[in-house]
């Protein structure tokens, strides 16, 4: 499945299947002009990047798989630490530095929603390696 960004416009998708069937590291599903929806696939042992967003909270869903959720008010003090599978949503407040890290065996499959819109509409990114912009 390659499905192609849907926003601005009017849209509907069964979610938990649009997730699991994503097989990029990061596919945008929805870009409208103030939210965005993305799908996530991370590879055992790898992660998300440590990151922070100023200026939006973030919601985090997974779908399948295992992972370690750190946050926290510095890159060098992640001091919340958490565990996550199928089913958790991770919720990120503005201005946190977070991380996400597959710690299972199987790929880490989330959908990520958040505004304003982050990557450009349309924008897949096929590995980690393809994602450049600045954490």
């Amino acid at each position: 499945m390659s499905p192609t960004d849907q926003g601005p416009n009017p849209f509907v998708v069964d979610i938990e299947d649009a997730t699991l069937a994503n097989d990029n590291y990061r596919t945008t599903l929805w870009t409208g002009s103030h939210m965005q929806l993305t799908v996530m696939s991370i590879k055992p042992g790898d992660d998300i990047g440590l990151e922070v967003h100023d200026d939006h909270d973030q919601f985090l869903r997974v779908e399948a798989g295992k992972g370690r959720v750190e946050m926290g008010p510095a890159k060098d003090q992640l001091d919340f630490v958490r565990e996550v599978s199928d089913d958790w949503v991770i919720l990120v407040p503005a201005g946190s530095w977070h991380n996400v890290t597959n710690t299972g065996e199987e790929d880490l499959k989330v959908y990520s929603l958040y505004g304003p819109p982050e990557h450009e509409h349309g924008t897949v990114h096929p590995t980690k390696a393809d994602d450049h912009h600045d954490h």
